[in-house]
Parts: structure tokens; C-alpha cells; sequence
């Protein structure tokens, strides 16, 4: 799959500068991977990407989870720091909470190359390499209003308040579904990207509001949660729609579940952000703008057969 990319800023030459020129890469040239937990397939699919794509490039790699806990983070930033790592590939534990790690290892001499989620400070890291998430969340919000017939009551669930993801998730999918005055939102809940907490978050919505005749997620694993509790309520008749692209929401819509999720492409985003931290420790600079989006793609009936892995066959 090549997703088109959308260049947003230019990189200040300074911050090239301050890493300096490394050496090209050797077998004992170490690149660190950290990323939330490898219980979510998508996170899963990250750290396999990046490590893949390093080894193939002649790196030795090591492989961390921070649990979306800033001060783990931390520590294993401290720990890739004690290891001389060449570059950071990172999927942060929280906008805010994340620059002050980024900030040390670009003051020890280590580039970081940020996937999937943003921090909310540029100048830091080289790369911040995203998927285009307002865009996959119109698309999203389309096929759920075409779904709903425009008309009913729906529920969204939110993921993490302190990801910016979340909230621009919500953002685009509330610009097109506002649009429509027969949809009502009943509820809106954050559940954390968590398919348990969706789950619970979705039973005691059910039994508030039995009326509800759809459900929007941030992500496919909330999602689940949510499709799991309305299948144990035997109202398998509400359209759910997800955002991520996993194989268990690919299986789910070919059995005719859960109706429709937005691709974005985890496995390639981090493959192309070793691909640039290579480059970047062979020559100093990416070539390219600090921040970077990658579109999504909606996949539903028509396409789910395609999907393998966050990744859509030609």
C-alpha cells in the first residue's frame, strides 16, 4: 500500500544540525522502538514494522512498551540513552507528557522519529509521521451516516483525552455527522482505547438508552468492546463503526458484524519512519518536513478481503 503523504512543515535546519553527522550504520549501530502495550494489534504491528525494516537495514534493535505511562516512558528512554541508540522510534505515552523525554535524547545526540500519535511541540524530534486522522474520520463519519440512513440515536466512544488523536478523531467525525439533525448523540464516553472498558461503558449505555441504533468508535479495539457487549444484549441489529484497520474488525465485517473501519497504516508508518531515521544517521537529514500525514482508507464489505496486517493488498 502507498498511502498518499501530506508535507506540512519544514524541518528548522538548527534541529538537523544539532544531532550532527553519525556514521553509517554497522551491525552494532542499535535503534530503540518504543511504543504502547503489544496487547493492542495495532501497537503490535508497529514494533514489527520498525523492527523488521531495521534488521533488513543491518541494525540490532531494541524493542520497549511504556503502557502509556509517561514516567516508564521515561525510564526507557533513559534506557535507550544508556544503550547509545542511533535513533528513537517512538508512539508516545501522551502529547504533553512525552516532550520532556524527547527533548533529553535529542540533548544526548539521539534523533527521534515519532509514529502514529503527535507531541504538541515541534523543533524536537526529526520526524512526526501520523496518519491523516481528521481525514479517516470523515470517512469514517460518512459511511456511518449513509449506514444510519441519516436518522436515529448513536453513542460515541472517545479514546484517551490526553491523546490529541482523540480528540481530532471526534472533531472530524462530529463535522460531518452534526451535519445530519435526524442522528442524535445519546452519549459520549472515553474508554480509553480499551476493548474491556468499552465493553462495560457499553452495557450500562444499553441500559440507558435501548434505543440506540449506532455506535461510532475511536478505534477498532474500543470497538470490539462495544460489539461484544451489544452481541451478549442480542441487538446485533446496531451499526458499528471502528477506526484503525485490525484483522479482528476485518473478520468481524466479513461475518457480516461489525459494518465498516478506517485503514491506517501502522505497519508502513513505521517502516518509513526507520527508513528516515537510516537516512538521517548516514547523512544528517531526513529531506523532509518535520511533520508528515499519511491518508487513511475506509474499508467495509467491499474491501475488508483485502486487509492484512493494517495493510491493504493492491
Amino acid at each position: 500500500m502507498n498511502p498518499s503523504r501530506k508535507l506540512l512543515a519544514a524541518i528548522p535546519a538548527a534541529l538537523v544540525l544539532s544531532f550532527g553527522i553519525a556514521a553509517s550504520a554497522s551491525a552494532k549501530d542499535l535503534i530503540a522502538i518504543i511504543t504502547p502495550s503489544h496487547d493492542n494489534p495495532f501497537f503490535k504491528a508497529e514494533a514489527v514494522g520498525a523492527e523488521a525494516r531495521a534488521k533488513a537495514l543491518g541494525y540490532d534493535t531494541l524493542v520497549l512498551v511504556h503502557d502509556d505511562d509517561a514516567n516508564k516512558q521515561n525510564q526507557l528512554f533513559d534506557t535507550a540513552i544508556a544503550r547509545k541508540a542511533k535513533a528513537i522510534i517512538l508512539d508516545n505515552a501522551g502529547s504533553e507528557a512525552s516532550v520532556s523525554a524527547v527533548k533529553k535524547a535529542k540533548d544526548a545526540g539521539i534523533p527521534s522519529f515519532l509514529i502514529d500519535r503527535e507531541i504538541n511541540t515541534t523543533g524536537i524530534a526529526v520526524s512526526q509521521i501520523v496518519s491523516n486522522n481528521y481525514q479517516g474520520a470523515q470517512l469514517g463519519a460518512e459511511e456511518f451516516v449513509k449506514l444510519m440512513k441519516e436518522k436515529g440515536k448513536y453513542v460515541e466512544l472517545v479514546g484517551r483525552e490526553a491523546d490529541i488523536n482523540a480528540g481530532v478523531r471526534s472533531k472530524g467525525y462530529h463535522d460531518v455527522i452534526d451535519k445530519y439533525k435526524g442522528l442524535q448523540m445519546v452519549a459520549r464516553q472515553s474508554a480509553n482505547w480499551s476493548q474491556p472498558e468499552a465493553f462495560k461503558i457499553m452495557e450500562s449505555i444499553l441500559q440507558a438508552n435501548p434505543e440506540i441504533k449506532g455506535v461510532i468508535s475511536g478505534n477498532d479495539t474500543m470497538a470490539m468492546g462495544a460489539w461484544a457487549a451489544l452481541v451478549a444484549a442480542k441487538r446485533t441489529d446496531v451499526i458499528v463503526v471502528g477506526f484503525d484497520g485490525s484483522n479482528d474488525v476485518r473478520d468481524s465485517i466479513k461475518k457480516g458484524g461489525i459494518k465498516a473501519t478506517v485503514l491506517q497504516p501502522a505497519y508502513r508508518q513505521a517502516e518509513v519512519a526507520v527508513e528516515q531515521a537510516d537516512k538521517f544517521i548516514k547523512t544528517g537529514s531526513t529531506g523532509l518536513p518535520e511533520k508528515q500525514l499519511m491518508d487513511c482508507v475506509l474499508i467495509n464489505s467491499k474491501n475488508a478481503g483485502k486487509l492484512e496486517t493494517f495493510t491493504l493488498a493492491k
